[in-house]
């Protein structure tokens, strides 16, 4: 076990698909950060089964921050601040988008905190332009033929709707 590093975190989440939202807390959590590890859970509690792969969505993380050079992708199937302690990571970084994701990030960080009490959460208030955005929103789009490419990466945006047409 690695200790704590001050320039190591976390950015956890499902990201089924990544969306822009997903990458502007990615991006500004790289300006912080010597180092920022996306972990991509492999196997979802809350949310059941993933319409890509754990693989599939790390591939698109990865084409989508090859210009930050200190962002790296991995999966996990561990609590995450098993899988943050074991990266030496001393934060884990989250958006926020409405008083419901506070809700459940105060919950989250409570238990967090009695599992690691090392390990900071550091909350990164959404952009205005993405405080509407969730993955599950633009796979409800996608199926219903609703315009998705301003809310994703190109390339995912184009997996979903061949995805979607089958």
């Amino acid at each position: 076990m690695n200790p704590p590093d001050n320039r190591i975190a976390v950015c956890p989440g499902t990201f089924d698909p990544i969306t822009n939202g997903h990458l502007d807390v990615i991006r500004r959590g790289s300006a912080m950060f010597d180092k920022l590890i996306v972990g991509v859970v492999n196997l979802p509690w809350r949310k059941g089964e993933t319409m890509f792969s754990a693989e599939q969505r790390c591939q698109f993380i990865r084409n989508a921050t090859r210009e930050l050079s200190n962002v790296e992708v991995e999966p996990f199937s561990t609590l995450l601040v098993d899988f943050a302690r074991d990266r030496g990571a001393m934060a884990i970084i989250k958006g926020l988008r409405a008083i419901s994701d506070f809700e459940y990030e105060l919950e989250m960080n409570q238990l967090n905190r009695r599992q690691a009490p090392e390990i900071e959460s550091v909350y990164l208030m959404a952009s205005a332009k993405y405080s509407f955005l969730r993955s599950s929103g633009v796979k409800e789009l996608a199926t219903f033929g609703g315009e998705i490419d301003e809310l994703v990466p190109d390339e995912v945006a184009k997996a979903l709707k061949e995805r979607l047409s089958r």
